[in-house]
């Protein structure tokens, strides 16, 4: 109840990522570039700040959804969800993460139109689920070390990567 709801409007900073979890809860992340502009009086221009980048998860219905919207990096994007900031240690540093779970996400319509289009739900099938789930697999927690030969394209460090299944199911709940 006392949670920190926010309203983003900004670009896509990276192209959405979107995969299933381990027992096939969708989830996809995506990266959210803000840069404000300020109107400096003394010179008679815009100036653009600092930008700000957030990592937006989203899960289930609105990950697919987003999946098929076709979102692409550069697009305006509007984003509303609850605030996260993560803090973890990562190289023997210890870094902050702002995030928003999203609960909705669309197109800026002031820069540009759009087409609705309702999904129909249930058309994924059991084989289908299979399939996510192993390519989900190279974020499961194992005892030994990946293999390099067999390691499968994914986002790099600076992308919103998706940690493992167990702690993104933890996140959901």
């Amino acid at each position: 109840m006392n949670e920190a709801h926010v309203t983003v409007i900004g670009w896509l900073a990276q192209d959405p990522f979107y995969t299933m979890t381990a027992n096939g809860t969708p989830f996809l992340a995506l990266r959210v570039g803000c840069t404000p502009r300020r109107y400096d009086r003394q010179t008679g221009q815009w100036q653009d700040q600092e930008s700000m980048f957030l990592t937006v998860n989203c899960w289930r219905s609105l990950a697919e959804n987003v999946n098929a919207s076709d979102m692409r990096r550069g697009e305006p994007v509007i984003v509303s969800g609850r605030l996260r900031v993560r803090e973890y240690v990562k190289d023997g540093r210890l870094r902050f993460s702002a995030e928003v779970e999203a609960t909705t996400v669309g197109h800026d319509l002031s820069r540009g139109s759009a087409q609705f289009r309702r999904i129909q739900r249930g058309t994924m099938t059991e084989e289908d689920r299979l399939e996510a789930r192993d390519l989900t697999d190279q974020w499961s927690l194992t005892a030994d070390p990946p293999d390099p030969e067999d390691a499968t394209p994914g986002p790099s460090d600076d992308q919103a990567a998706p940690r493992t299944a167990e702690v993104l199911e933890g996140q959901a709940a």
